[in-house]
């Protein structure tokens, strides 16, 4: 254990002068922000506000949470509930600010002020969870809930409410509560050290080229984009790529040297696992082993079946099943898929066997040489405002919503874009924050999160995060169809929490079940890819022209060209991630073993690495989708069926967008998720159409 009770108080004591002083001067975390839109006063913002804040924040919880258990009347849903429901704004303010900046501007002293609030923070959270008299009076409440008259959402509410305190450890024996606070408050360490420690990794990284032979096959811009970044880095004249994604991906593509793109790929899947200070394996496993002892706590084998008691999927076998069925169907299309790019290598009178660093490479190769398609050609055609403009005009269209820029708003990087969303009749609905391109502060991927969610007269305000392809020379963004995509996503992740009308915040927007809350943001990858929309956005940056009609018959004719690589690489990791978490005994594995010994078992080929090694495997050792991977493929079977409708009666048809929005974006998890799938879509999801979409069928 980190950090004992003990530790965290004599932390708060060392930080109590401190915390005077900043009180003493104006936190402007603790006030009401008085900006536009009250989004956070992010100049006046700094990051010793953070650890007083916290403080002060926690303490005014902590007296709302006992006027609740000292309230002398009987327990109502009203006085405690619903009171419970309402306590700790201040703390959601100063919280929502804090983390949203730790994965926007993780700074050497923000990390260093996470290490101090991620125990505070996981102690409060016990505090709350384990507080004998606020449970009992939830408990009474729920007991009689079938006496009271509520709502609908009220009744999810007391259900939701009772349920965290279960599982938050409210039933467990006094030792088994004091064990419980000491798992939780390791793995708030060892899950902000995990994602540390990859920032760290990817951040050291640097392929130098010196000579420009070796850049034969990439493209200008890359080359352009490469270049720059070596003269920023103080080596003008020289050449630098990275493991960022918008650096690798284009490199493994197109670059001719085998010998640097191999480099190249080892760097990118060997971080954290580099038997140095930023090495994570051992880190995972102990994550792994302290999650098998918390769920043994609450009475569950593994891991996996504590998650997944919540989740639509319910059981690990359940999730297994669907997995391995896509799985076993995938496997037999790459292998071929290996076998016609290992004769493409032999017929250029290369001598060698096909490799996860020649994958890329080849692959384009053959699209180009099967479809006469390079998706250099597209990249023109998409540049960033323009496919940023084609996501909201898709809205605008389904759902008569607008956006305008507001340049009057704070902002916390100068690259940030900030749009006021609203109503057909010109209503104020939000605000969404767009952040697009990598710095080595910036947390890799992309994400959707909320600096404000929506509840009962408060409007939300959200945040879209990418690692796009930045601007290059004097040519604009330009994005490759995989960011055309994640634009897409990102933004449906955003309708979810801008569409919510929901009266409690704990339910709204994008608070459901970690295997539904893709389904919003993946169905509105369907429109990017569809021809009629990409005629909308898709416009060549220096002319204007309209992407021609040929190039998007080239992209539909492909489109299932190289998807057994892609299906199968991410149901190795969510398969992985399964298996991690059904492991049913405390034990720290050898994680390489482990792994390797998993997808030996699985029959995965050498000529693909899965998508997340595990000791770089944010999603499920730092995020939040531990034993949860696999619902971006389980919302995939979501999406295909709930796009089909739409496919069927029209792209913009009103009344099935406005039963898309009203009963799953506005609704969040006020009631079981597929409650309301189903009243959307009249029945519960078919597998055919995500099969058929995928080439597997």
């Amino acid at each position: 254990m980190k950090k004992t009770l003990l530790m965290v108080l004599v932390v708060g004591l060392a930080l109590f002068s401190c915390t005077q002083k900043t009180t003493e001067m104006e936190n402007p975390l603790l006030n009401k922000f008085e900006t536009p839109q009250g989004v956070p006063p992010f100049e006046q913002i700094k990051v010793e506000h953070f650890v007083p804040a916290f403080l002060e924040a926690i303490k005014v919880h902590n007296k709302e949470i006992e006027a609740i258990v000292n309230n002398p009347e009987a327990p109502t849903f009203k006085n405690t509930v619903e009171a419970l429901e309402y306590s700790g704004s201040l703390l959601s303010q100063v919280s929502s600010v804090f983390y949203n900046m730790l994965g926007s501007v993780k700074t050497d002293e923000m990390q260093t002020a996470a290490k101090e609030i991620a125990p505070l923070d996981s102690k409060h959270e016990d505090d709350i969870s384990l507080n004998a008299g606020l449970f009992k009076k939830v408990k009474a409440i729920y007991e009689t809930k079938g006496e009271l008259e509520l709502t609908l959402e009220q009744k999810r509410l007391l259900e939701v409410t009772y349920k965290d305190f279960e599982r938050g450890g409210a039933n467990l024996t006094d030792d088994k509560k004091e064990r419980l606070r000491a798992i939780n408050g390791e793995l708030s360490l060892l899950t902000l050290k995990f994602g540390d420690n990859i920032l760290a990794e990817t951040n050291n990284y640097k392929l130098v080229i010196e000579k420009e032979e070796d850049l034969a096959g990439l493209p200008k811009s890359v080359k352009q984009a490469a270049a720059e970044v070596a003269t920023e880095k103080g080596l003008e004249g020289k050449w630098i790529f990275t493991t960022h994604k918008p650096s690798l991906l284009p490199f493994l593509t197109y670059a001719d040297n085998r010998k640097l793109r191999e480099e190249l790929h080892k760097a990118y899947i060997m971080r954290g696992d580099n038997n140095n200070e930023f090495d994570n394996k051992k880190t995972l496993s102990r994550i792994v082993a302290l999650r098998v002892e918390k769920a043994n706590l609450f009475g569950f084998k593994n891991h996996a079946e504590y998650v997944l008691d919540v989740n639509m999927a319910k059981t690990p076998e359940t999730v297994f099943e669907f997995l391995n069925k896509v799985w076993n169907a995938t496997l037999p299309i790459v292998k071929a898929d290996a076998v016609e790019l290992q004769k493409l290598i032999d017929r250029e009178g290369g001598n060698f066997k096909l490799a996860h660093w020649d994958w890329w490479y080849y692959a384009e190769k053959l699209r180009k040489a099967k479809y006469d398609l390079d998706e250099e050609m597209l990249r023109p055609y998409f540049e960033k405002n323009n496919v940023r403009n084609g996501a909201f005009e898709v809205a605008t269209k389904l759902w008569g919503i607008k956006f305008k820029e507001r340049t009057d708003v704070p902002k916390y990087h100068k690259d940030v874009e900030v749009f006021e969303v609203q109503n057909p009749d010109g209503s104020f609905l939000g605000i969404l924050y767009m952040d697009w391109f990598p710095r080595a502060t910036k947390d890799g991927g992309a994400w959707m999160d909320a600096y404000r969610k929506q509840s009962e007269n408060i409007d939300p305000i959200i945040t879209t995060n990418f690692n796009f392809t930045a601007p290059a020379g004097d040519k604009p963004a330009l994005l490759s169809l995989d960011e055309v995509s994640t634009t897409f996503h990102e933004f449906g992740h955003a309708l979810h929490g801008l569409f919510s009308k929901c009266k409690y915040n704990s339910l709204s927007g994008t608070s459901v079940a970690r295997d539904f809350v893709e389904l919003p943001s993946q169905i509105m990858e369907n429109w990017a890819a569809e021809p009629e929309v990409m005629k909308l956005y898709a416009k060549h940056y220096e002319t204007g022209e309209i992407i021609p009609q040929e190039l998007i018959d080239k992209m539909t004719k492909s489109g299932l060209f190289n998807k057994g690589f892609t299906v199968l690489e991410y149901t190795a990791a969510a398969l992985l991630d399964m298996r991690w978490h059904t492991l049913n005994e405390a034990i720290e594995k050898d994680a390489n073993e482990f792994e390797n010994a998993i997808m030996a078992e699985m029959g995965m080929i050498e000529e693909i690495v899965v998508r997340y090694r595990s000791p770089f495997f944010k999603h499920i050792f730092e995020g939040g989708y531990s034993s949860g991977y696999y619902s971006y493929q389980w919302a995939q079977v979501l999406d295909a069926d709930a796009f089909s409708v739409f496919k069927e009666k029209g792209l913009f048809d009103q009344e099935t967008a406005a039963s898309f929005r009203d009963n799953i974006l506005a609704r969040g998890g006020t009631e079981p998720e597929m409650d309301l799938y189903k009243k959307y879509r009249g029945m519960e999801p078919q597998l055919d159409a995500f099969l058929e979409r995928n080439g597997l069928k």
